[in-house]
């Protein structure tokens, strides 16, 4: 069996980490990625805490975006991508919390290489899922999401999980919008509209270091529900 990481390093592979206060865990995140990425974008989400402080420290290359947001963060980091003179190749998104493995990152990265997908989306199999890594809105609010996203547009997704790559001509391609809760769930409904190839893989998942600033709270379990389902009904009456 050939080992997935072989002649990653001559890609041009690139991380975008949204960050809001995660001075805790950022670093954990950055030391697991795996050394062929080219470069680590962590984009501090009007932190409070040391995460830019952390995360430079740690290697990565820090921006700030003071309007706050998931999807603002990612399209920052998306900006910055924009202005470097060379292009990335595949760019891969995961958060910030140290929920996702990183070391895994080969398996998102090895259908794009190979020509088989554009995107591919790291799901958080049930089996692979440290007990209570997903409160009980995380998995309702996903099974609902992907439900209808099948129901709808006949998509094969199962997740909505952050840990994702995509070809970097195909994201620019999708022409992202989203400034908050909707990311996710907008880059798959895009993926579907432009006929994009896209898979997923299973990936483990543990409890986050810290709290949810989403799913950790009422509200915010709320407000990324209703965006989410706004996004999959906005898209069916186009």
């Amino acid at each position: 069996m050939k080992n997935p990481t072989q002649n990653l390093a001559n890609q041009l592979i690139y991380v975008i980490i949204p960050a809001f206060n995660e001075e805790k865990s950022i670093a954990h995140v950055i030391r697991a990625i795996p050394n062929f990425v080219e470069e680590i974008i962590v984009v501090s989400n009007r932190s409070t805490d040391q995460t830019e402080k952390v995360a430079q420290q740690a290697g990565a290359t820090v921006l700030s975006e003071p309007r706050k947001g998931y999807g603002y963060a990612c399209l920052k980091g998306m900006e910055y991508l924009k202005n470097k003179s060379i292009k990335p190749e595949i760019v891969v998104f995961l958060d910030g919390d140290f929920s996702d493995y990183p070391e895994e990152m080969p398996k998102l990265i090895k259908p794009i290489l190979e020509n088989e997908v554009d995107m591919v989306i790291g799901a958080r199999n049930k089996k692979l899922r440290e007990p209570g890594s997903m409160t009980f809105p995380q998995i309702f609010g996903n099974w609902l999401a992907t439900f209808l996203m099948k129901l709808l547009y006949q998509a094969k997704f199962t997740d909505l999980g952050p840990f994702r790559a995509i070809a970097y001509q195909k994201l620019l391609l999708l022409e992202m919008q989203d400034k908050t809760y909707g990311w996710t769930v907008e880059m798959q409904l895009k993926a579907i509209k432009h006929e994009l190839k896209y898979t997923e893989v299973p990936v483990k998942y543990r409890n986050r270091i810290g709290v949810s600033k989403v799913s950790g709270t009422l509200k915010g379990a709320f407000m990324a529900g209703v965006k989410i389902l706004g996004w999959i009904f906005k898209y069916r009456v186009k």
